[in-house]
């Protein structure tokens, strides 16, 4: 079982080889709670795996070492332990899931590792790891459910007490329970007034499910932008840890987590992953009893997978009101186009899509409609404009406007 010299050696063994990462206020991302940011995105690898992969390792056996290590991983990792088995000289074989971000999988094998690609999710790919651990001898190196690892990531805990000592309470991310393990552990051992609360995402809960009905549970399937936490069953051992220590979890939705990632990008001008921000939406969506608290919100990783990032980016304004799609009926006639982008325009909104289309048999033979995508401030600026669209006699049509 995990001991708290045990998190202590692990910041030792780790103080050559880890960032120590900073610790950011973050004024805006709730206005009535004192919000920090623990910057674990900037980690080396991108993301707190390094911590307990590289301590797990350094623990081994020469005979275990010289057998390899194998692996399984949605990305962050499999990255984490290949930089650590390189750093110790020996072979490692890592599994993902063939949906795994491309620039996770060659990032892996840039940092030394085999790579098999695995169909299904993360769990299917540590089947597989398993499999391959019994057939060649090599050590598996889990990702979450190790009283190693989680002492690796339980250093993160250390840090944030001594960065801020009077800190009221830390968000952390959950997929297989690992990081929070470890970070409410360390935490609640050193200081047992500090709230621990985790955030999984609402397509993937498993950690949750499994709280509420006091026994380790197994999704069916899993669905979520935050692919770092789609893990479909938790560890019996972080299980029963989240179970002594952490206060809370709750869940975020795609579309928060979306928010999130925008509003740290437009905010702090840092990069998250979905699975990085779950901490920062759950925040920012007043998840947890945090007002008038100071809070850390941990950014677990920011390998987010380039080409969905600009969809990623899409979800996140529409969510907060600052994109808005319309679609206006109009009399077949000159100079509507000209009357609904003087209202538009004088209300300060950015026309970024036109699309002007002839009625169907259905309409008006005079009539026609007008889609307009267009830049907006907020929710109560679209309204603005609705209304003003409205009071100058046009038609908004219910069926096929969206916001």
């Amino acid at each position: 079982m995990l001991s708290l010299d045990q998190v202590y050696q692990a910041s030792y063994a780790l103080k050559d080889v880890i960032r120590p990462t900073d610790l950011i206020r973050a004024k805006d991302i709730n206005p009535e709670s004192q919000i920090y940011l623990k910057t674990e995105n900037l980690q080396i690898t991108g993301s707190f795996k390094i911590r307990g992969s590289y301590y797990k390792i350094s623990q081994l056996s020469d005979e275990e070492k010289s057998k390899g290590v194998v692996a399984c991983s949605a990305g962050n990792h499999a990255q984490g332990v290949a930089l650590a088995a390189t750093k110790a000289g020996i072979n490692s074989l890592i599994c993902l899931p063939d949906s795994a971000p491309i620039s996770k999988v060659q990032a892996t094998k840039k940092y030394g590792a085999d790579v098999k690609l695995v169909k299904g999710c993360y769990d299917d790919a540590y089947a597989e790891a398993i499999r391959l651990e019994k057939e060649n001898g090599y050590t598996l190196i889990h990702p979450f459910d190790d009283p190693h690892v989680i002492a690796g990531q339980g250093t993160i805990g250390l840090e944030l007490l001594d960065q801020l000592p009077d800190l009221d309470a830390v968000i952390v991310p959950i997929g297989g329970g690992g990081l929070i393990s470890g970070i409410a552990f360390a935490i609640k051992s050193l200081n047992p007034n500090v709230k621990v609360y985790g955030v999984q995402a609402s397509g993937a809960p498993s950690m949750l499910d499994s709280v509420n009905d006091n026994e380790v549970k197994s999704l069916k399937q899993v669905s979520t932008v935050a692919d770092g936490i789609a893990v479909k069953k938790p560890g019996k051992l972080t299980f029963d840890m989240c179970n002594k220590y952490v206060d809370d979890i709750v869940t975020v939705t795609d579309d928060e987590i979306s928010t999130a990632i925008l509003t740290l990008m437009e905010q702090q001008k840092l990069v998250t992953e979905g699975a990085g921000a779950v901490a920062v939406a759950a925040a920012m969506f007043n998840k947890f009893p945090i007002k008038g608290k100071k809070v850390v919100c941990l950014l677990s990783g920011g390998n987010i997978d380039v080409t969905i990032l600009s969809r990623v980016i899409q979800r996140g304004l529409r969510t907060s009101g600052r994109t808005y799609a319309v679609n206006i009926e109009l009399v077949d006639k000159p100079g509507q186009l000209r009357d609904v982008s003087s209202i538009i325009a004088d209300l300060g909104a950015n026309v970024v899509s036109v699309l002007h289309e002839r009625s169907n048999e259905a309409s008006d033979i005079n009539g026609c409609y007008l889609r307009l995508v267009l830049e907006t401030k907020n929710f109560e600026h679209i309204e603005e404009i609705k209304q003003a669209l409205i009071e100058a006699g046009y038609n908004i049509s219910p069926m096929l406007c969206t916001n």
